[in-house]
């Protein structure tokens, strides 16, 4: 075929409509999962590539969608990036990768980059709308946002994230299962809807086996190293410091275990931590790092296909869609030492 394959020339090589075929490369579960892999198989074989610019002209978008993330060094966003931009890429849209690092102005600046039609919608992963009086007066109407992994209470937009109380509870419990009964929790920048969340669920967790949160077992941190070793070292400044702890983050849980190491404390021999994430980082971590695994990979698939139908026009779910999260158990729980 000399000529640049077209979605009907898919459609007839597989015997579908070529409303099927593109469906299914924008991912929309209108179509199976049967259906979307040979869909995907076919236009690779014909080495389809979607013509964005002809699509740009025709329907005056930019053919780009923003993905936005407080910061652009976590490597948490990496798996969620790569799914967001297969997916897209299939569908003939470019991802743009939007930085905030927690900047109000800078927020604001993604959120006008959509209303002036740089791109054509949003994945929010930042956990909240811009500050500013009126900034959400500044979107188009139905403006075409899916927030992922975090939770914007109020906001009307599609979500795509985990259940943090239940994951968190499960990890508490694994550390109360072990016999741990002194458990402390590293949570992330309350109020912030998802470090409330995992807040939640230790506590419910300590509720249900009925053990009692001693005064300065909860610390609030801020998802970095520093903030976890410092909230450590808070822990262990106590006349009766825990003998483990539960973090609402990987990155603060490696913070955690630094300074345990540095004041001379086994982990998990003295002290059990349990993470949340599982980073890359989290099995090659010495010891491996017990943690919550959440399904990056799925969230930026569905997230970016959720997104692709709002700019079909199709109607979207409201209610969130919650996937399922994992305890790995790893090296850094262990039974407390016997007093």
């Amino acid at each position: 075929m000399n000529r640049r394959p077209k979605i009907k020339d898919i459609a007839e090589a597989l015997g579908v409509s070529s409303a099927t075929v593109s469906r299914a490369l924008s991912g929309s579960d209108l179509v199976t999962e049967e259906t979307r892999a040979r869909v995907r198989e076919a236009a690779d074989a014909l080495h389809y590539r979607p013509n964005a610019s002809a699509r740009s002209l025709r329907t005056a978008r930019s053919m780009a969608v923003l993905m936005v993330v407080r910061d652009v060094g976590n490597p948490f966003y990496l798996d969620i990036l790569k799914s967001v931009e297969a997916t897209a890429r299939a569908a003939g849209y470019s991802v743009l990768m939007g930085n905030t690092e927690n900047d109000p102005e800078r927020e604001i600046e993604y959120f006008d980059m959509l209303r002036d039609g740089h791109a054509d919608g949003m994945i929010l992963m930042t956990g909240k709308l811009p500050a500013q009086e009126g900034a959400r007066n500044r979107l188009p109407p139905n403006a075409p946002i899916v927030v992922a992994l975090e939770t914007i209470e109020g906001s009307g937009f599609p979500h795509v994230q985990i259940d943090n109380v239940a994951a968190s509870c499960e990890a508490v419990e694994h550390l109360i299962g072990l016999g741990h009964r002194r458990i402390a929790h590293i949570s992330g920048p309350v109020p912030e809807v998802m470090s409330l969340r995992r807040q939640e669920g230790y506590r419910r967790a300590m509720r249900n086996a009925g053990l009692a949160i001693a005064e300065g077992y909860e610390q609030r941190g801020d998802y970095l190293l520093h903030g976890g070793a410092a909230a450590c070292k808070a822990l262990f400044e106590l006349a009766e410091p825990p003998t483990a702890i539960f973090v609402a983050n990987d990155e603060m849980a490696f913070g955690a275990v630094h300074h345990l190491r540095e004041i001379g404390r086994d982990v998990p021999g003295d002290v059990s931590v349990v993470g949340f994430d599982d980073l890359y980082l989290s099995e090659a971590f010495y010891p491996p790092l017990t943690t919550v695994r959440q399904p990056r990979t799925d969230i930026g698939r569905k997230a970016m296909g959720m997104l692709l139908e709002m700019l079909s026009g199709a109607a979207v779910p409201r209610e969130p869609v919650v996937l399922p999260a994992t305890l790995r158990v790893r090296g850094t729980t262990a039974p407390p030492k016997t007093e």
